[in-house]
């Protein structure tokens, strides 16, 4: 495939040839016959011959002379990128989000409203019920949700995804006892085996993405259940698997959190492999850095989330090198529910990104959807919006979704050897900076196949 006239970053207009799934060329516009060409590589990885290498040689023809018959697209000087890649996501949630009820604060105030989305539906059909907060209706516990909808089984996942909230109903009909509060703790792999199938919209999840011109997902499931990737291989994206392909993901909670040492023994256990360690709490955090020091840190080695990063620990981030996926969007996202729910020593740390990308900490972005926005040009908006200090540059916050998945701070480029998986927007990249709108992008190619 040849894309002509289109505007690659640090080139100007140019043509670029994918050939089996790499950029292969990298050329002078058509229109401008007889100017200089990109190198040709000779395999994989190969890189652009340097300026005085191209002056020693003789002229290249244009790159269409080269080939003359191939597929064409006309780029008509909109930009291309990379594609973009979500380092941090939960696909199988998202994707159950079409059979699920939302019950955040963006989609109901009070009471009445939650009780009216829990009864919708079906009589006597299962109710599964996401996003929710205590700013909603209050605490919730199986009496509470008995009182609301008595009538049919009932499950509400809380925000942050890691509790599940069963009413009595709900109970009996997955052959529970209906006693207890009946709220469960990070049990989702218990609770798996108890419910009916959830119909998982991946191939729109997948459309949907591409639309927004993403190529890759980094999936962040703590315990990926079996068949998880084969399940997701719908996709037409790029996939990563935490803890079926590196890096392994370990998650902390405070009321469980090892010492240092027994969590240095952990990562000892999985080296070579590197670490992406759940960090959402300052203790979380500083118990990371202790058992990273004593471990010793490897390349690809993560943070996710760092939602409390003391300004104290950012010199002993950069000295790890390891590198922060967090969410930018989250103090923006949830500004009321942070303003009434964080400790008040904690706000000036939340989700930092200008101070660590300043301080030479490695980072990167994910959406955590479906915990956050799915949309990361939603992600990228936030970021150069935040008020808190935070606030980064377009450029940069585009940069926070470029990076290699395995590598996620690492900056991937249009380049001579470099994987196809590329973005074509309509407009040069000044005007996508300007509006940072997923409504720019106009075709997506994952290994050199349109997928969008």
């Amino acid at each position: 495939m040849l894309i002509r006239n289109v505007e690659v970053e640090g080139r100007g207009l140019v043509d670029v040839r994918v050939e089996e799934g790499r950029v292969t060329e990298i050329g002078a516009r058509t229109a401008g016959r007889g100017a200089e060409t990109g190198a040709r590589a000779a395999g994989r990885g190969a890189a652009p011959a340097s300026l005085s290498e191209a002056a020693d040689r003789p002229r290249d023809k244009d790159l269409t002379e080269l080939h003359s018959t191939e597929d064409e697209l006309d780029g008509r000087g909109g930009a291309l990128l990379p594609g973009l890649h979500d380092h941090h996501i939960h696909l199988a949630a998202l994707a159950a989000e079409a059979a699920s009820v939302r019950v955040g604060p963006q989609e109901v105030r009070g009471v009445e409203q939650f009780a009216a989305a829990l009864r919708g539906g079906v009589a006597g059909a299962w109710v599964r019920a996401v996003g929710y907060h205590e700013s909603v209706a209050g605490e919730l516990d199986r009496r509470v949700l008995d009182e609301i909808a008595p009538d049919r089984p009932v499950r509400v996942q809380h925000r942050t995804g890691a509790l599940w909230v069963w009413n009595s109903a709900a109970l009996r009909a997955a052959g529970l006892r209906a006693e207890g509060d009946g709220r469960f703790w990070r049990e989702d792999e218990r609770l798996r085996g108890f419910t009916p199938p959830v119909p998982l919209d991946l191939e729109g999840l997948g459309r949907r993405a591409a639309a927004l011109g993403v190529t890759g997902f980094t999936n962040a499931d703590p315990r990926p259940g079996p068949g998880l990737t084969q399940l997701l291989s719908v996709l037409p994206q790029r996939l990563v698997v935490m803890g079926v392909d590196p890096p392994v993901k370990l998650m902390l909670d405070d009321t469980t959190l090892p010492t240092p040492d027994a969590l240095a023994a952990t990562m000892a256990a999985v080296r070579p492999r590197p670490v992406a360690v759940h960090c959402v709490t300052r203790v979380q955090l500083l118990v990371t850095l202790l058992a990273l020091d004593e471990a010793g840190p490897v390349p690809g080695d993560r943070i996710e989330h760092g939602s409390v990063i003391p300004a104290e620990t950012i010199p002993w981030l950069r000295r790890l090198g390891v590198t922060v996926v967090t969410q930018p969007h989250f103090p923006v996202e949830r500004a009321a529910a942070y303003a009434t729910d964080t400790d008040l020593d904690d706000r000036p740390h939340l989700y930092r990104c200008r101070t660590l990308a300043e301080a030479g900490v490695p980072v990167a972005a994910g959406t955590d959807a479906p915990y956050g926005t799915a949309d990361p040009w939603a992600v990228m908006r936030a970021a150069v919006a935040r008020d808190d200090g935070e606030a980064i540059t377009p450029r940069t916050a585009l940069g926070l979704f470029l990076g290699e998945p395995g590598r996620p701070a690492r900056a991937r480029t249009v380049a001579v050897g470099a994987a196809a998986d590329l973005c074509l927007l309509r407009v040069p990249l000044r005007e996508v900076l300007a509006t940072l709108s997923g409504e720019t992008v106009r075709t997506v190619l994952v290994g050199g196949r349109p997928v969008s």
